[in-house]
């Protein structure tokens, strides 16, 4: 019986389509047959359809695959009985080879993965922007479980830097925002940099907040009642919680190797300010200064074209910075320990451990704090290690994945 097709006007027309869609592919026509050519007319039409009705509503087909994947958690050895052997799986996934009728009939009846989402055509990707990323970047990523389900043990490189990155997306930093901010050295890798910010913001998804944040709340006064939180033991996870109540997401990554990182602000999400610290330095003045460091961005920067500040205090030290990253420097001192207080203590001159305490006490602050101050202004590393080394911040977050 010959059937006549037609472009598909309505509803109707696409549900039928559908059907004989369904009935052709369980047929499994040969390859060059009539049944076949009816099967490519059909999906031609359905797409151009769906390409009107559906805009960009379907997903890429070996997405979706990955998708149904991470959500039963399995591994490509898994899809085997639908599409036939190890090498077939590697190549489907590394969008090597096309998927076949019976492959599409098998997804669709074991995973649930609807077949007009399955049909479509696969585009080959360009992993030309892979190649030059590090392994030991991959390795990292793989280990602190970037991936998911997914790991080197059965995906190349250039597979699992797919699956972690959006397909619309370039692995840019420049290109996630519109403009970004570099405070950074120039061994830094840059690709490490784009991963872990991907990371960053994976992470603030998850965070779930009704509170929006309304620009000028961060101030100098905000940020001075803010640090006195440092005394209390948990003082990390407490100021966490306490800037969700402001609309403010932070986020703790720990660094990928080739970079020198201690924070990010984010700003491209104006109802909520993302900050990403790493703890580089596992210590309590460091977690306070970046802290304050990032908020001094919020605060100076929020309605400024700059959606992104990269931020390498450490590394950076003594360089020629730009004038927003000073006003942020500045911002964050005075929060941290006022001027006029600074210049008439005692601490100031003497890196002594009562010293210190007593403008803590004044402050109603961490005395780690001022010993982080100390030995900062006066080059005088070698003094408060005692101080210094028994407030970490690490241990707090022991979910992290921290480097030994």
């Amino acid at each position: 019986m010959n059937t006549i097709f037609k472009v598909l006007r309505t509803e109707e027309d696409y549900n039928s389509a559908l059907k004989m869609v369904e009935d052709l592919m369980n047929k499994n026509p040969k390859l060059g047959s009539n049944d076949s050519d009816r099967l490519d007319l059909l999906v031609s039409l359905i797409k151009d359809y769906e390409s009107k009705i559906f805009p960009k509503s379907l997903p890429d087909p070996i997405e979706a695959i990955k998708f149904r994947m991470e959500q039963s958690n399995l591994k490509p050895k898994d899809l085997i009985p639908y599409i036939g052997s190890r090498s077939k799986v590697s190549e489907i996934l590394s969008y090597k080879r096309s998927l076949t009728i019976s492959m599409i009939r098998a997804l669709e009846e074991g995973l649930g993965i609807p077949s007009k989402v399955l049909i479509q055509k696969i585009e080959k990707r360009n992993d030309s922007q892979y190649e030059n990323w590090s392994l030991d970047i991959v390795k990292a990523m793989d280990i602190r479980g970037y991936f998911g389900n997914m790991s080197l043990k059965e995906y190349s490189k250039t597979d699992l830097l797919k699956s972690f990155f959006p397909s619309q997306m370039t692995t840019q930093p420049i290109a996630l925002f519109r403009k970004t901010n570099y405070r950074i050295a120039p061994r830094t890798d840059k690709n490490a940099l784009t991963a872990w910010t991907m990371r960053v913001l994976q992470k603030a998804k998850e965070i779930k907040i009704s509170s929006k944040y309304k620009h000028g709340i961060i101030n100098l006064e905000f940020m001075q009642n803010l640090v006195k939180l440092s005394v209390k033991n948990d003082s990390p996870l407490f100021v966490k919680k306490y800037l969700e109540k402001y609309g403010i997401k932070l986020v703790i990554e720990p660094p990928l190797p080739k970079t020198h990182l201690d924070g990010v602000v984010i700003l491209s999400e104006k109802d909520n300010p993302i900050i990403g610290l790493t703890i580089r330095y596992d210590r309590l003045d460091n977690f306070w200064f970046t802290l304050m460091h990032e908020l001094a961005h919020i605060a100076l920067h929020y309605n400024q074209d700059v959606h992104l500040f990269y931020d390498e205090l450490e590394e950076m030290k003594g360089s020629d910075i730009a004038s927003n990253e000073k006003e942020a420097d500045l911002l964050a001192g005075e929060s941290l320990v006022p001027s006029d207080k600074w210049e008439i203590s005692p601490a100031k001159l003497m890196p002594s451990s009562i010293a210190a305490s007593s403008l803590a006490k004044e402050l109603g602050i961490h005395v780690a704090i001022i010993a982080g101050k100390i030995r900062h202004e006066g080059d005088k590393w070698i003094y408060l290690n005692n101080i210094i080394n028994n407030n970490k911040v690490r241990h707090l977050f022991p979910k992290e994945k921290w480097d030994k």
